[in-house]
Parts: C-alpha cells; structure tokens; sequence
C-alpha cells in the first residue's frame, strides 16, 4: 500500500471469503470496528446494530472486522462468528473475514485507518477489540473511537458526517 491509496482503492474479504471492494462504498458514512465474541466490549455488537438500523437508510455502513490479536477473544471461524452476531445480538451488518490490525500482517485496510488518525498519544496501534474508525462520505476519516466509546455515544458525529455530501 501506498500513501496515496484512497478509501475507495481498498477491498476486504467477506466471512464468506468473497471480495468487496470499498468502491461499493462511495457517498456513505462508514464505521469500521475490529471485533470479539468473547470480549467485555463484545455487548457493543448491541448498540452498532441498533446504531446501524437507526441510519442505514440515511447511508450508513458499518463494518465488523474479527481479530484474535487480544487475548485471543476471537478464536473461532468466521461462520462461528457470524452465526454468534446473528444469534446473541441480531446482528445484520456485514462481518468480515478474520484479520489483523497491528503488527507484520496488518490488513491493509487497517494499515490505511491508522495511517489516516493516530490515536491517544499519537501512536497508531489499535489498542485491543471493538476501536473504531469513521469515515465520511468523501471517503475521509472523520474520528477514531476508543474500544470504551460506546456506539451510542457516536451518534452526533455520525449524524454530521450523513449530513454532509461527498
């Protein structure tokens, strides 16, 4: 990746292993979170669905991200993680394959969040389960959220970034 990659040039893969290109994405608000099924933040799943359903139809997209690199709170298969959302929180957001936020295999889609809004301190490492990135509909991001930050309490500055054109 380089430093001129944009949001858009970016893609992922699916928990059913199927690419999706952020080109997809172009005019909404994204809010993308590496997420645990066995984490104390894992009930935030709750309050991004009812987040989600409550902007979706406005242009929001949330994205999960899986990742085992804390504590290992994300052990299982994508399917196992899926089917856990689904079942224990209603969950109807897309979930992404499994992947990394730091170190040597850092998904690039991560790489390019941190790169575009450090975090406390100005340091870059996504600091454990359920951080979060928003990004406006230019493709810009426009805040990272701490794992405590709960998704209700985003709410004003999703409404802010829906409010504004590409």
């Amino acid at each position: 990746m380089t430093a001129t990659t944009d949001f858009y040039s970016l893609s992922a893969l699916d928990a059913k292993q199927n690419q999706v290109n952020f080109a997809d994405f172009k005019g909404k608000v994204v809010l993308i979170v590496n997420v645990a099924s066995k984490c104390g933040f894992t009930p935030q799943y709750d309050g991004l669905e009812k987040v989600y359903q409550q902007y979706k139809d406005q242009g929001l997209v949330i994205i999960g991200f899986p990742c085992n690199q804390f504590g290992s709170q994300e052990p299982g298969t994508e399917e196992e993680i899926t089917s856990f959302c689904r079942l224990n929180y209603g969950v109807s957001f897309p979930i992404m394959a499994k992947v990394d936020v730091n170190g040597d295999n850092t998904h690039p889609v991560w790489k390019w969040l941190k790169d575009q809004k450090t975090g406390f301190l100005g340091l870059s490492a996504i600091k454990w389960n359920f951080s979060k990135f928003l990004v406006g509909r230019d493709g810009q991001v426009v805040e990272r959220y701490a794992p405590t930050t709960k998704p209700e309490d985003m709410a004003k500055d999703i409404e802010a970034a829906l409010s504004k054109s590409a």
